[in-house]
C-alpha cells in the first residue's frame, strides 16, 4: 500500500492511494456523475451499487478456504544461544561510567559469554482434533519454546512429538480437544496443472492465501533435504510460510510448503516445492508409533539410467535404477540382486530413476519382504529382498553427473600398485587401472571420471593392467557407448561414455 502526504493551505492532508481504489472496487461503481451549479455547489452524486450476483461456489474458493483457514497456525519459536567473545578481538566494549571505577583491566569481567535469543517464524497445519499440527523441522529446529498462534487468536504453547531432519517434518502437539483439522487428501493422485492454494503466515503479516498450480511432480536432487520428492507449485510461498498447508480446489491437504527459489530477491519466483501429504503423514505416523521414522534399507546405491546405459545393458528403455554398488552384510547382499541389474518396479509399482526408488524403499516397514522386478542382461527377472532398518550413520552419494560421449580420449591411467592402493585406502583385494588424468574438455569428464577412480571393468570385462584396459577399449564397438564399472573411494558405479 502506497501513502501520499502533502501540505495545502495550511492543512495536512494524507492519501490512502491503494485504499481508494479498493474501495471503489468493493463497491461496484458503475457510474459517478457531477454538475457545478452557479451557486458554487456539487449536485449530489448518482452511484450504482451491485452485490456479487453469482452464486458462493462460482466465487472461486472462497468456501473452501473459510474451511481450512482455523486449521492453518502461525508458529513462533524460540531458541537460546550463547554468543562467543574473546579477551583480545570481539570483546564487547564496558561502559565509560563503569571504566571509572574499575579501569581498563577490569573490562574482563564483563568478557564472558552471554545468552542470545533467537526467534523464527513459520505455519503449521492442525490434521486432527486431538491438536496435531504438521510443521517443517526447519521451523522448531533446536527450538526452547514453541507458541502456537490460532485463527481466533488464541495463543498456546506446544510441545514437539517428533522430528525428521530427512524430510524437514515436525510434529507438535497443543494441548486441547476439538480443535479445527484439516482433511488429508492423496498426493499419489495430484497432477501437474491441478489447482494449488498456500496458506500460511508469510512475513509474520497475517494469515494469507495464495493460489497457482501443480507444476511438477517428484522433484529430487535439488539439493534441499536428504530425502526430496517435492511437489513443485507456482503458488506465492514466501518466508513464514514454511510449514503452511498446499491445498487443493476441494480444501484437501496435499502438501506442507517447504522451501523456494528465491535467487537474489529472497522473496517467491514463482517455483515453490512442498512435501507431499503421504510421506509427511507417513512419517507423523511412525513419530507417533515407534517415536521416531524406522526407516527401510536396501542396501545398494542405485544410478540413474541413461540412454547410453540402457543400450549397453540391453534395455529397451532408460528407466529404472541401475545397482551400481552393493553394500557388504546389507539385505541386498543377502538377496539375489546382482550388481548390474536395472530395478524397473518394487512391488508392482514403476520405478522411472533412482531418487523414485529410494523413496519406494523408504516407504517400506523394516523386516518386510519386497518383490523388486529387474533386468538383468536384457532378461527380466523377480527378486525377493528382506529389507533392514536403515543405519543411522549410514551415509550414500549418487553420481554426480550421467553426461555421455563415445569415446576415453583425454583419459590416462596406470596400474593399480599396492602402494597406491593403501594411499587411496582401497581394500586390498581391489583391481583395476587407476586414472591418472582426465582432461576437463573431454567427454569422459562430461560423464563424470575423476582422477583417482579405478576402472574394474569395460564394457563388462574385467581389467587388471593398462594392457588389459586397451584390450577392452580397443574390442569395443566405435558407435556404442563404453560401460565402465568405476572404484570411488571403495563405492563401485557404472559410468557410460
Amino acid at each position: 500500500m502506497r501513502f501520499e502526504k502533502y501540505l495545502g493551505s495550511g492543512r495536512k492532508a494524507v492519501f490512502f492511494a491503494a485504499a481508494t481504489l479498493a474501495v471503489g472496487s468493493a463497491l461496484g461503481v458503475a457510474a459517478v456523475t457531477a454538475e457545478r451549479l452557479h451557486t458554487g455547489t456539487w449536485a449530489p452524486a448518482s452511484i450504482r451499487v451491485a452485490s456479487h450476483s453469482g452464486s458462493e461456489d462460482a466465487r472461486g474458493y472462497s468456501r473452501v478456504v473459510r474451511e481450512v483457514v482455523p486449521a492453518v497456525v502461525n508458529i513462533s519459536s524460540s531458541r537460546i544461544t550463547k554468543q562467543e567473545t574473546s579477551s583480545t578481538q570481539g570483546q564487547p566494549s564496558m561502559d565509560p561510567f563503569f571504566r571509572q571505577f574499575f579501569g581498563d583491566e577490569g573490562s574482563g569481567r564483563f568478557n564472558v559469554p552471554k545468552d542470545h535469543r533467537e526467534k523464527s517464524l513459520g505455519s503449521g497445519v492442525i490434521v486432527s482434533p486431538e491438536g496435531y499440527v504438521l510443521t517443517n523441522n526447519h521451523v522448531v529446529d533446536h527450538a526452547t519454546e514453541i507458541t502456537v498462534t490460532l485463527r481466533d487468536k488464541r495463543e498456546m504453547k506446544a510441545q514437539v512429538v517428533g522430528t525428521d531432519p530427512r524430510t524437514d517434518i515436525a510434529v507438535l502437539k497443543i494441548e486441547g480437544t476439538n480443535f479445527p483439522y484439516v482433511t488429508l487428501g492423496d498426493s499419489s493422485k495430484v497432477q501437474v496443472g491441478d489447482i494449488a492454494l498456500a496458506i500460511g503466515d508469510p512475513f509474520g503479516v497475517g494469515q494469507t492465501v495464495t493460489s497457482g498450480i501443480v507444476s511438477a511432480m517428484g522433484r529430487g536432487n535439488l539439493g534441499i533435504e536428504e530425502v526430496e520428492d517435492f511437489i513443485q507449485t507456482d503458488a506465492p510461498i514466501n518466508p513464514g510460510n514454511s510449514g503452511g498447508a498446499l491445498i487443493d480446489d476441494e480444501g484437501h491437504l496435499i502438501g506442507i510448503n517447504t522451501a523456494i527459489i528465491s535467487a537474489n530477491s529472497g522473496g517467491n519466483q514463482g517455483i515453490g516445492f512442498a512435501v507431499p501429504v503421504n510421506l509427511a503423514r507417513h512419517v507423523m505416523d511412525q513419530i507417533l508409533k515407534n517415536g521416531k521414522v524406522e526407516r527401510a534399507y536396501l542396501g545398494i546405491l542405485p544410478q540413474d539410467v541413461t540412454p547410453a546405459m540402457a543400450k549397453a545393458f540391453g534395455a529397451k528403455e532408460a528407466k529404472g535404477a541401475l545397482v551400481g554398488d552393493i553394500t557388504a552384510n546389507s539385505p541386498a547382499a543377502h538377496s539375489d540382486l546382482k550388481q548390474g541389474d536395472i530395478i524397473v518396479e518394487v512391488d508392482g509399482k514403476p520405478i522411472d530413476d533412482a531418487n523414485q526408488l529410494r523413496l519406494q524403499i523408504g516407504l517400506l516397514s523394516p523386516g518386510s519382504m519386497v518383490k523388486l522386478s529387474v533386468l538383468r542382461a536384457g532378461t527380466s527377472q523377480q527378486v525377493m529382498v528382506k529389507i533392514g532398518e536403515f543405519p543411522s550413520n549410514e551415509e550414500r552419494a549418487s553420481l554426480d553427473s550421467n553426461k555421455t560421449g563415445s569415446a576415453l580420449e583425454g583419459v590416462s591411467v596406470e596400474n593399480l600398485t599396492p602402494e597406491t592402493s593403501r594411499e587411496m585406502k582401497l581394500a586390498p583385494e581391489t583391481k583395476g587401472v587407476v586414472v591418472a588424468n582426465v582432461d576437463p574438455s573431454s567427454h569422459a569428464a562430461d560423464a563424470g571420471i575423476r582422477a583417482g577412480d579405478v576402472i574394474q571393468q569395460v564394457n563388462r570385462q574385467p581389467v587388471n593392467t593398462v594392457q588389459d584396459f586397451e584390450h577392452a577399449m580397443a574390442s569395443g564397438k566405435k558407435d556404442d557407448p563404453t560401460l565402465l564399472l568405476v572404484n570411488r573411494e571403495g563405492n563401485t558405479l557404472f559410468v557410460a561414455v
